[in-house]
């Protein structure tokens, strides 16, 4: 039996934990598809975690240095300020600064620091790490004997507009309970028709059912190929259990209620 794990992807390790794509046209380290629904795209981007890769780009024009500018360093003094007016340093201010910004209350409770994740991440990755502090985590990775071998991209509906976009089209489809998504599952092709994918679902569904959500939809693409989607079919949805409530021929709606 093969020693199968699944993981959520909460920071760096986890993140460069996820498998790359079957087609290697497209990755889910660089995917903005359902987060941007006017720009978005499945291309694979080096550069979006490999800022080694990144495109060369022209040097902006430089302005040549004004020599009766005040020094970079610090502020400048003034010579015409009153003696005496000079700042004096707070000591409830900047040094006592919450990571924010926002001035700490020596009075009130510390505020215990909230899980998220750093400027300086991929952007892929900041994506994910946008719902940590108040859902939780917006990805899992499959593991089969210790190797990254599936994936899979859910949450809250508002977290991914393209798909609050395309419930606009359907008007039959329910208002409430709004549901959770699950925008993207994707396996390694030697991981699949082992029943992998079904319990990756199974995984997430439990995992939304523990969050508060009655209902989950997903979106798959008629006559994509396999390679070439992360949204898998219709048929195979419906083999989890949902319920093809949006029957068109190229985007189906399938929905859950848990």
């Amino acid at each position: 039996m093969p020693d199968v794990r699944i993981l959520d992807i909460r920071d760096a390790v986890g993140f460069a934990r996820i498998p790359p794509c079957a087609d290697p046209g497209f990755d889910h380290r660089s995917c903005d598809y359902w987060e941007d629904p006017d720009r978005g795209s499945k291309a694979a981007r080096l550069w979006w975690w490999d800022p080694a890769a990144a495109p060369a780009r022209a040097m902006p024009n430089t302005a040549m240095a004004n020599p009766f500018a005040p020094a970079a360093s610090g502020p400048a003094f003034n010579p015409f300020a009153t003696a005496g007016k000079r700042a004096v340093a707070n000591p409830f201010g900047d040094d006592a600064d919450d990571e924010d910004g926002t001035p700490v209350n020596p009075f009130a409770p510390r505020r215990e620091p909230r899980p998220g994740v750093g400027a300086d991440q991929p952007r892929k990755l900041q994506l994910l790490g946008r719902g940590l502090a108040v859902f939780g985590t917006y990805a899992k990775v499959l593991e089969i004997d210790g190797r990254p071998a599936g994936y899979v991209q859910f949450g809250p509906l508002s977290a991914y507009p393209r798909a609050q976009r395309l419930r606009e089209l359907y008007r039959q489809l329910p208002s409430a309970p709004l549901p959770a998504v699950i925008t993207c599952i994707a396996l390694a092709p030697a991981a699949r028709g082992a029943g992998h994918a079904s319990a990756f679902v199974a995984s997430v569904l439990d995992d939304l059912r523990g969050r508060g959500f009655s209902a989950v939809e997903a979106y798959p693409e008629r006559g994509a190929r396999t390679d070439a989607t992360s949204a898998a079919t219709p048929e195979f949805w419906v083999g989890c259990g949902f319920t093809i409530v949006v029957d068109d021929e190229r985007f189906p709606v399938l929905r859950l209620m848990l």
